[in-house]
């Protein structure tokens, strides 16, 4: 890494704030993005909407508009932008071949979100075809994922997060506490090691990637099991997405439970919000805060799990200087969620209802293609053979019962507090 990177190098949550409200900015003062056709019903439709001259021309300064934020993201948390300029090229197609694909009449009708064939083409592309170790690592994810989250406050009136949130909080709490515990007991009975019990209680139980970053750094943890757990997390946050919405819908829950649900049990926040957008706006938006709920308990939880992990478990010399103090607590909260309820407050109370609503379907669109750039992402840097080796079977196994567990507890809390 160059020394001029090294010197500019911001943490990831707040890049992703300062680019969030770099996009919100010019979408207000400067340059209001166009939102490209993607709807068609037949081949003629395809040649006369989608790949209209004009279209096409939209669809080209919005790469140029995409390629810019995340050059300068990339340029400011320290990676190499080389390789981002590389990667980031392929990564938009595949996306623009799922948002055409999804823009489809037929598939509209059945109700499939453009991240749902962004997440098929990457894993296809991901697992059939050997990619370079340096474009997997060049795939900036939550970085995507999080410039779609900040931006989705814009859509968020403040109101509700003081609503939902309060009761999102409570929900957080018991979750929380019950599921880590329940999977720390199983994990302990299954015979799993220490750090991988630690990574697996946290993931599964507060918010999944990060939270198993988090409590890796808490530990000091073996990196190879941290990608495992974040493998599982990945891999089994799909099905969730998927078929959790479509149960809800079976039985008929309320869009508010639903939300409540999804928000409290699915482990990652890319998938909390293509799920919540497969059920509807109400369960967007609960599903939303009450995944934000968590995040917010994740730098209490690392501070926990790093006091005792540090007195109570690692007695080595270096864990013993780095006893955690109240500072571990902001170095682990997730910053983005400043940047969400900042973007809901300006257009909350600062911004006036006109210039929302000229505003509104720019940012919607520019938050969606955010969101289905990272599932492409997901997909091209998940690999299921990880998941298939003998050895890392029982904590698989862990994992799938706690985030059972997990479901059915956050069901039955939902329904408490939000039916």
């Amino acid at each position: 890494m160059s020394t001029q990177s090294k010197k500019f190098n911001i943490h990831e949550d707040w890049t992703v704030v300062i680019l969030g409200f770099i996009i919100i900015g010019i979408s207000l003062f400067i340059f209001l993005p166009e939102v490209p056709v993607f709807n068609w019903s037949n081949p003629a439709d395809l040649q006369t909407k989608v790949f209209d001259l004009q279209n096409l021309e939209i669809l080209f300064i919005q790469f140029i508009y995409f390629i810019s934020i995340g050059t300068l993201g990339t340029f400011l948390i320290g990676r190499p932008v080389r390789y981002f300029l590389f990667t980031f090229p392929v990564v938009y197609i595949l996306t623009l071949i799922a948002l055409i694909l999804a823009g489809n009449a037929a598939i509209k009708s059945i109700n499939l979100e453009a991240v749902i064939f962004s997440l098929i083409i990457g894993l296809v592309i991901g697992n059939f075809f050997k990619l370079p170790e340096w474009f997997r690592s060049a795939l900036s994810t939550e970085v995507f994922v999080k410039i779609g989250l900040v931006l989705l406050g814009t859509s968020v009136i403040f109101s509700d997060i003081l609503k939902a949130g309060s009761l999102g909080l409570i929900q957080a709490l018991v979750v929380v506490i019950s599921v880590w515990y329940f999977a720390f007991w199983l994990c302990r009975k299954l015979k799993v090691d220490d750090e991988l019990t630690m990574m697996i209680s946290s993931a599964v139980s507060i918010c999944g990637v990060s939270a198993a970053i988090a409590t890796s750094g808490a530990i000091k943890g073996d990196s190879k099991k941290l990608s495992y757990v974040i493998s599982i997390v990945l891999v089994t946050a799909i099905p969730m997405m998927i078929f959790m919405p479509i149960i809800a819908r079976y039985f008929n829950f309320p869009e508010e439970v639903t939300g409540a649900w999804l928000g409290g049990s699915i482990d990652t926040s890319g998938a909390v919000v293509a799920s919540g957008t497969l059920v509807g706006e109400t369960a967007l938006k609960i599903s939303t805060i009450v995944k934000f709920s968590q995040n917010v308990l994740l730098g209490l939880a690392a501070f926990a799990i790093s006091v005792y992990w540090t007195y109570s478990h690692n007695t080595t010399s270096e864990a013993v200087e780095s006893k955690p103090t109240l500072k571990v607590i902001w170095e682990r909260f997730p910053k983005f969620v400043i940047g969400f309820i900042a973007a809901s407050l300006l257009f909350s109370f600062l911004i006036t209802p006109e210039t929302r609503d000229s505003v509104k379907d720019s940012l919607k669109n520019l938050q969606g293609i955010w969101f289905a750039l990272a599932f492409t992402s997901i997909g091209l840097e998940t690999n299921f053979k990880d998941l298939l080796s003998n050895n890392s079977r029982i904590p698989l196994y862990a994992f799938l019962i706690a985030q059972l567990f997990n479901v059915i507890v956050t069901l039955i809390i939902a329904f408490l507090l939000f039916g």
